[in-house]
């Protein structure tokens, strides 16, 4: 004698672990999925200092010791009067594809910016310190643990064509 039985198994919707969806970005850019995360709540200027940057090597800031060589970089540099300088960091920025301007002030600019392929989100953070007399900067991902060297060389992209700018200022 044999025995059979059958079972009906009913999917269920599970919760997502994050965010996967075609995404356009306001500066037109697409992307195939988007694994934006959540936006960190520790960012912004404090006691003139941008926050530090995690261990994970996906961040670099300009506000750290130059020993740190895997987060630290050098700040941007202006010649010309501040407000100006932060007018020309932004139109460097607004003409970048897939990023998005969030905040804005005299003398910070917060700006997200996002991968074509994953979609994956970056924060980066510009303050224009009057005690310095640069713009230091920090770039980090919201997810993951390496991002090959994207934070540090979208970097020194803005400031190859911020310096370009201010030569011509």
């Amino acid at each position: 004698m044999v025995f059979c039985w059958f079972t009906t198994i009913t999917p269920v919707a599970a919760e997502p672990l994050s965010t996967v969806a075609i995404a356009t970005s306001s500066s037109g850019g697409s992307t195939l999925f988007s694994f934006s995360g959540k936006r960190p709540t520790n960012l912004g200027v404090k006691d003139g200092k941008l926050a530090a940057c995690p261990a994970s090597p996906n961040c670099v800031n300009s506000q750290l010791e130059a020993s740190d060589q895997e987060h630290a970089i050098a700040p941007l540099t202006y010649q010309s009067e501040p407000t100006k300088a932060m007018a020309t960091l932004k139109s460097v920025i607004e003409s970048m594809p897939r990023t998005k301007i969030i905040s804005e002030t005299d003398d910070y600019l917060y700006a997200e910016f996002t991968s074509a392929l994953m979609g994956f989100v970056d924060d980066v953070e510009f303050y224009l310190s009057p005690v310095d007399g640069v713009i230091h900067v920090r770039s980090a991902s919201r997810l993951g643990q390496s991002d090959l060297g994207v934070n540090r060389n979208r970097i020194e992209d803005i400031r190859n064509q911020f310096s370009a700018l201010e030569a011509k200022a």
